[in-house]
């Protein structure tokens, strides 16, 4: 039954500015290499799923202070001399021309200031009643994962032409742990790419066998304060970690409670403002992707 697409706009937008080519240019010659490629990703997306509701979800704030003052390593290694996120100087141009490429195409934008796009996407899966879907590159939002609502991920790590569907059985499978327990399983053995340190000496086999074997973080750690049934390493490992498992869930989960602004999120059937497409299309040197996309439209 078609229902709820979630966009991973960023995940996006990187995975086609490194996938295609920088020679992809505007007439003027600026790069639009991202911006043809999330055209074209979304255009594919519509044509083999048809969703009903479609919402391109950003960054508002890539590095919420939230998180930041909960585990201060949060992000570090992305942070540029100004404080801002370390992006390449040829894809910073483009982001605002997706925005407004998808602004004329009337696809639901959102982003929330003092949030990131996977709390977005966290949030409009907890209001859902129908099935959502949700397009993403980074296995963090594995956890949004749901078999009876249903909601399921489609991971771009193949490239959108080859979409894996991700569902709890998919997590059982690839990790060993229960379905719905990424985010405890990613909060013990930690993500170097975000900046999260995880328990030393706790790795991915270690931390499956314990979420698996205490069904939560909360369980296990009630069993390291009584008599759980824990190896005399395991027990100290986790003890000295206690400050750091007490502060990352606050990190390491979406948020589902961000304050969303009305958006209508109907996926539209023709273009909002054609005038403004037709201007960004001879501008950017769009033709191509554009027309693919009002087509699946």
């Amino acid at each position: 039954m078609p229902g709820l697409m979630l966009l991973d706009t960023p995940s996006l937008y990187y995975r086609a500015f490194y996938g295609i080519p920088e020679s992809m240019t505007s007439p003027e010659g600026m790069p639009v290499n991202a911006v043809r490629g999330v055209i074209d990703m979304i255009a594919m997306l519509v044509r083999r799923h048809s969703p009903h509701e479609l919402v391109a979800c950003m960054d508002a704030d890539w590095r919420p202070a939230f998180r930041v003052a909960a585990i201060p390593t949060y992000k570090t290694h992305r942070v540029a001399e100004d404080g801002a996120e370390e992006t390449p100087d040829t894809l910073a141009p483009q982001v605002p021309v997706i925005e407004q490429v998808l602004d004329a195409v009337g696809i639901a934008r959102i982003g929330v200031p003092g949030y990131e796009a996977d709390d977005v996407m966290g949030t409009l899966t907890a209001r859902a009643s129908c099935q959502v879907d949700v397009v993403t590159g980074d296995r963090d939002l594995f956890q949004l994962v749901d078999d009876s609502r249903p909601v399921r991920v489609l991971y771009t790590a193949r490239g959108v032409k080859n979409l894996q569907l991700v569902d709890e059985a998919t997590i059982a499978e690839k990790y060993g742990i229960p379905g719905r327990s990424y985010a405890d399983f990613a909060t013990l053995r930690g993500d170097p790419s975000d900046g999260l340190p995880g328990v030393p000496g706790v790795g991915d086999k270690t931390a499956a066998a314990l979420i698996t074997r205490f069904g939560s973080l909360e369980a296990l750690l009630r069993a390291v304060d009584g008599d759980g049934d824990l190896t005399s390493g395991q027990r100290a490992r986790l003890s000295a970690a206690r400050d750091y498992l007490r502060v990352a869930p606050e990190v390491v989960w979406v948020a589902r409670d961000v304050p969303l602004p009305e958006t209508d999120l109907t996926l539209p059937t023709r273009p909002r403002d054609p005038d403004a497409l037709a201007a960004l299309s001879e501008r950017y040197g769009l033709g191509g992707p554009l027309e693919r996309l009002t087509t699946a439209l």
